[in-house]
């Protein structure tokens, strides 16, 4: 296996300084390090890794719906340029009250993203300022990307059967017409 001196340097670093405050600290493979914290601390824990260790450049705040565990996970994905490292940070968040850190002061373009989570899956960033919509015009329902979101009852509602679009054709069908391909059986229910 590579040499893994400069992610376990991260690990070790990150772990003396926060001690308490990372719930879990670890190399997943070469060039990847993932660390767990609590939303209290987020801001902390990056302002330190970009400052301190080099991660200036913020590639991607993404987000996961653990429904399940009534919990969000934002998975905030910093970059190391000379080091050519990426580190993971994860933490969670309530489902039922998601609210979360602006780290926009810390990285400007955080500012679109925490915009999409919000618009998409509800999470408040204290703070944030911008438009409430980014890319859904006049929404006012369920935020689309959470997992209780019934995309198939949305569509049904909002598209298929509205006045003017009686002549619609199935996309699925008209193809199978066109190549001789058969309708996959998991996709005839949806079919009409």
């Amino acid at each position: 296996m590579a040499d893994l001196i400069y992610e376990n340097t991260v690990v070790n670093v990150v772990k003396e300084h926060f001690k308490d405050d990372i719930i879990d600290a670890k190399v997943r493979r070469q060039r990847r390090v993932e660390l767990r914290t609590n939303t209290n601390n987020i801001e902390s824990v990056l302002l330190f890794l970009k400052e301190k260790m080099g991660f200036l450049h913020l590639s991607h705040i993404s987000c996961v719906d653990w429904i399940e565990e009534n919990r969000f996970e934002l998975v905030y994905i910093l970059w190391h340029p000379q080091e050519k490292v990426n580190v993971l940070i994860k933490v969670d968040v309530d489902r039922l009250n998601p609210v979360a850190p602006n780290i926009d002061y810390i990285w400007p373009q955080a500012n679109t993203y925490e915009r999409e989570l919000r618009e998409m899956f509800g999470i408040q960033f204290e703070g944030l300022v911008g438009r409430h919509e980014l890319i859904l015009e006049d929404w006012d329902d369920l935020p689309p990307m959470r997992r209780d979101f019934d995309t198939l009852q949305y569509v049904m509602q909002n598209y298929t059967f509205r006045s003017g679009r009686e002549d619609a054709q199935d996309v699925r069908e008209t193809i199978a017409k066109r190549t001789g391909e058969e309708i996959p059986e998991f996709a005839k229910k949806y079919s009409r």
